[in-house]
């Protein structure tokens, strides 16, 4: 369970986002003034995401906002003015929103800036084509359980063929595909990275898993 720190000294709006964060699953640490969220930081675990007003009692949200941890950080505020919100963006914050606030737009930004750390969280499933498997956790290919080298952009490549079976990638969808993964790839490097990776695949079952489509580009087969 995802915790957040809520710090607000308005009792009647920390006790509305506790509800509401709580209703939505997620575990809550409250705080009302910025010394006692720095104090509640030092004996808690760190939270995935802290709530910050800024007009607190004593230090202000603007003076606590360094000394907060490297979590996402969503300023929660009746100061509108645009000079405030660049001020707390540029300063560390990942968002703001401005009281009133709707509670289902809350919940929908803390949602999108949680949801990088879900996602890693979760462990990725492995792809599998008839005696191939790739891991992506682990990084590693096998043939008929045979572990097989592959270098990074062809891993990539086997990545993205895997997610594609049977199916005719363009040259150019493939290099866009493998660019989240790789910056070695260009078209003339590209047929070499191919008949590297189609070599390594054969080498184990003498099977061809990968056919060149003429004019157009490859695919993943289990027809050889």
């Amino acid at each position: 369970m995802q915790t957040i720190l809520v710090v607000d000294d308005d009792s009647q709006i920390n006790a509305m986002l506790t509800e509401a964060l709580t209703q939505a699953g997620y575990a809550v640490i409250n705080a009302y003034s910025g010394t006692e969220a720095l104090l509640v930081l030092q004996q808690a675990p760190q939270p995935d995401l802290i709530l910050l007003d800024l007009m607190l009692p004593g230090r202000s949200g603007e003076e606590v906002l360094a000394q907060l941890p490297p979590v996402p950080i969503i300023v929660v505020s009746a100061k509108t003015a645009v000079v405030d919100k660049v001020a707390m963006l540029t300063h560390g914050a990942v968002d703001y929103i401005s009281k009133p606030f709707s509670i289902a737009e809350l919940l929908a930004r803390i949602q999108v800036q949680l949801r990088p750390a879900q996602q890693a969280a979760q462990p990725l499933a492995a792809l599998t084509f008839a005696e191939i498997r790739l891991d992506p956790d682990q990084h590693s290919v096998t043939v008929a359980a045979h572990p097989v080298h592959l270098t990074p952009t062809e891993f990539a490549l086997l990545k993205v063929l895997l997610r594609n079976p049977g199916q005719v990638l363009t040259k150019a969808v493939l290099l866009e595909r493998i660019s989240v993964d790789t910056l070695d790839g260009d078209e003339q490097s590209l047929r070499v990275h191919i008949s590297n990776l189609r070599q390594k695949l054969r080498a184990v079952t003498g099977k061809d898993y990968i056919e060149a489509v003429w004019g157009i580009g490859f695919k993943l087969t289990d027809e050889s």
